[in-house]
């Protein structure tokens, strides 16, 4: 079986790329092509029928994931369901099932088999705990095992996974010869491979067999996601050597894994503050050849706990802008305990709505939604209103709660209001009407 990216360089267009065409309202040759290059990724497993098919990566909208899973504290495989049903609900575009705690397989295939997204996962976390369990050591794992869990992993439907492949001696000796870490190592995976090549003294096997990693990726053409073990967890340690270490190798893996017939993503930067946000795409575009990147949050604060939902979106919103192409969700919940099922709710929506925002800076074109919200606004068309919104009835729940006795204004001014009154004083050419418009009729791909 050929993946998605040997398929566009040999000139063929999928199935899934058409798809991919379809939903951006874009050529299909601009897809291939731009698979082929490793510009896009399409993370979608061949034995896995009625999965979203999804394409991330250049000139197409800015995706979201959310995360779920469990914990040693927390574990309910229920729960997990209904919270990737939720993330199904809210439209997120794609699931990690990051559990690392309980029956690690039924867990993975619960969810699998009650999503229809893209799920991706990281088998560090499953190694890890198992070795615990079993040797009460995780740093006695077998690595021979971590590539049979990984091929597992793969059988049962994942369809992308982030492994830590770019930790290797080199990083680590940028981290030691640093000397500290405002925010310490703040990734599960990567802290755990850290302590594991410490103990053993031996190098990354990620690392060392990255050929056999990529091969197993091949056989079920999922998205290897090059995972930021090392990233900041404190905006005082952003672009620190041992974080762009890390970077500097994953970008050299990616065109290695892109030659290789894989299709690859590259992870980043965790904690970084508002002013390098730029920067640190710009670089992971230039030094990748411009290989999806997938964003965590980022954080552009360390002091938002409990809102840190808002902290991050903030921060997606300029990534989206800048060319970041996969932002993983941050929930209320971040820092302070598992999400529940109204965390992973308000931390997609607030991920969805920064994406959106980054979009509407970085594809001007794609702003006639936004002129058709502000008509119907304008013109208090409540009815047309609520259809271009992205959360209609959360808006209209909020109306209802607090009625207006005239239906055409809202509480906010009442009598004052000043759409009704500059009605009478002026009227703008440009009505609702005239301006009816299909949003996606006014889409185009750059």
């Amino acid at each position: 079986m050929k993946t998605q990216i040997e398929l566009a360089k040999a000139g063929t267009i999928s199935e899934a790329m058409r798809q991919v065409a379809k939903d951006e309202g874009c050529a299909e040759e601009t897809i291939r092509q731009r698979v082929a290059k490793g510009q896009i990724v399409i993370p979608v497993h061949p034995d896995r029928p009625g999965q979203k098919i999804v394409g991330i990566g250049k000139g197409l909208r800015t995706k979201v994931n959310a995360s779920i899973g469990t914990s040693s504290d927390i574990c309910d495989a229920a729960l997990e369901v209904r919270k990737a049903r939720v993330a199904e609900e809210e439209k997120a575009d794609t699931l990690m099932e990051l559990s690392a705690g309980g029956d690690l397989d039924h867990i993975r295939r619960e969810v699998l088999a009650n999503c229809n997204l893209p799920v991706g996962n990281v088998p560090l976390y499953q190694a890890f705990a198992e070795a615990a369990r079993e040797y009460n050591n995780p740093n006695k794992l077998d690595s021979e095992y971590l590539f049979e869990l990984i091929e597992r992993q793969l059988t049962d439907g994942i369809s992308f996974m982030a492994i830590h492949c770019g930790i290797n001696r080199y990083t680590i000796e940028r981290l030691r010869n640093q000397g500290f870490r405002y925010g310490g190592l703040v990734s599960k995976g990567g802290t755990f491979m850290v302590s594991w090549m410490e103990y053993n003294n031996q190098e990354n096997p990620l690392y060392k067999q990255f050929d056999r990693v990529c091969e197993l990726m091949k056989k079920y053409d999922a998205v290897l996601s090059l995972g930021n073990g090392i990233r900041a967890g404190a905006i005082h340690d952003s672009h620190d050597r041992a974080q762009m270490a890390e970077m500097v190798i994953n970008c050299e893996l990616a065109e290695l894994g892109r030659n290789m017939g894989c299709q690859m993503m590259v992870e980043g930067p965790g904690h970084v503050p508002l002013d390098e946000i730029q920067g640190n795409i710009m670089l992971e575009k230039a030094m990748s050849g411009g290989a999806p990147y997938y964003v965590l949050g980022p954080l552009p604060a360390d002091s938002g706990a409990g809102y840190d939902h808002i902290t991050a979106a903030i921060g997606a919103a300029s990534s989206a802008w800048h060319g970041a192409d996969l932002i993983c969700y941050i929930t209320p919940a971040e820092h302070l305990a598992l999400p529940n099922e109204s965390d992973v709710r308000e931390g997609v929506r607030a991920t969805r709505l920064a994406a959106r925002i980054g979009d509407l800076a970085k594809y001007p074109e794609r702003r006639e939604q936004e002129k058709m919200v502000a008509l119907a606004r304008r013109d208090t068309a409540w009815k047309e209103h609520f259809e271009h919104l992205m959360f209609p009835e959360k808006a209209k729940e909020i109306r209802q709660s607090r009625a207006p006795e005239n239906d055409s204004t809202c509480t906010m001014c009442g009598d004052f209001c000043a759409m009704e009154r500059g009605a009478t004083l002026f009227r703008n050419d440009v009505s609702a009407e005239k301006c009816r418009l299909k949003v996606d009729e006014n889409v185009s791909t750059p």
